[in-house]
This record gives structure tokens, C-alpha cells and sequence, in this order.
């Protein structure tokens, strides 16, 4: 089923960009009761990348961000796995297809606004706690930073 995709804002047609927004949407506002304004105008600057089953539906979807717009670093965000896959180990999946594409576009390291919960998921791929922890929207996170 491995066959990622990865688009800018501008290529994504309007189907992709729905189904996008609506599981995340689904996810972070609806299943964490997080009233949070989840269009934050990042999505036009960021590269989409997504993993569809056969029958088109989403499994898993980051995006990730340019040097500058989040961190100093480049950025993995909006990192979901669609409830109907979890515990099959696409989180897993999905972080490593980030950051080879990141490692593939040159980037030296990453920064990461980490759900306080998942901080030993990320040290799983060499992240690094780089903050105090904080209050996202009623969710405690943490930043952490990989450096490749």
C-alpha cells in the first residue's frame, strides 16, 4: 500500500485538499475537542505529503514546512494517523517518509511542535526535547528538534 504522495498547496486538486482538511479537521478539533482555528494559513506555503488505501481513502498526512514559518528549521506538522489504521504502525511510516524527503531536500534538521504524549514516539527516530513543555490550545506539547 506504500505509495505516498507529496504536493504543494497549488498542485493538490480540490478532492485531495478536502479530504486533507476534513480528517484533520476530524482528528485534531473534532476527536481531541479542541475548538482550534486548524486553517492557519501554512498550508499554502507547505508540501502535503499523504497516504491514500486503494480505495482513495486517506490513512495517514503530514505537512511539512519551510525554514523560517514555524521554527529556524524546517518542520513536520499536522502529523495524523486516520483512526481506522491506528496500531498498524503507519505513524511510524509517515515520520520516515517526512524526513527523508526533508533529508532528500537538504535540510540539517528539523523542529518538531510535539503532542507531549508521543515526546518517546519521536525520540524513536532521534528528536530531541529543545523546550519546556507548553499549552497548545488546551493540549500540553513540547518542541523538539532532530538534527540529521
Amino acid at each position: 500500500m506504500e505509495n505516498w504522495k507529496l504536493k504543494t498547496f497549488d498542485q493538490l486538486t480540490t478532492t485531495e485538499m478536502y479530504n486533507l482538511l476534513s480528517l484533520r479537521t476530524a482528528v485534531f478539533v473534532v476527536e481531541q475537542n479542541c475548538p482550534y482555528q486548524e486553517l492557519d494559513g501554512k498550508d499554502q506555503v507547505a508540501q502535503h505529503l499523504w497516504l491514500e488505501n486503494e480505495a482513495g481513502e486517506v490513512v495517514a498526512l503530514c505537512r511539512l514546512l519551510p525554514q523560517g514559518l514555524s521554527f529556524a528549521e524546517a518542520s513536520i506538522g499536522r502529523v495524523l494517523v486516520n483512526p481506522a489504521y491506528r496500531g498498524e504502525n503507519w505513524g511510524r511510516a509517515l515520520v520516515k517518509a517526512a524526513l527523508e524527503v526533508l533529508q532528500q531536500a537538504g535540510e540539517d534538521a528539523v523542529t518538531i511542535e510535539a503532542q507531549y504524549y508521543l515526546r518517546d514516539f519521536y525520540r524513536g527516530f532521534g528528536f530531541v526535547e529543545n523546550s519546556e513543555p507548553f499549552d497548545e490550545d488546551g493540549i500540553k506539547h513540547v518542541n523538539m528538534k532532530l538534527i540529521f
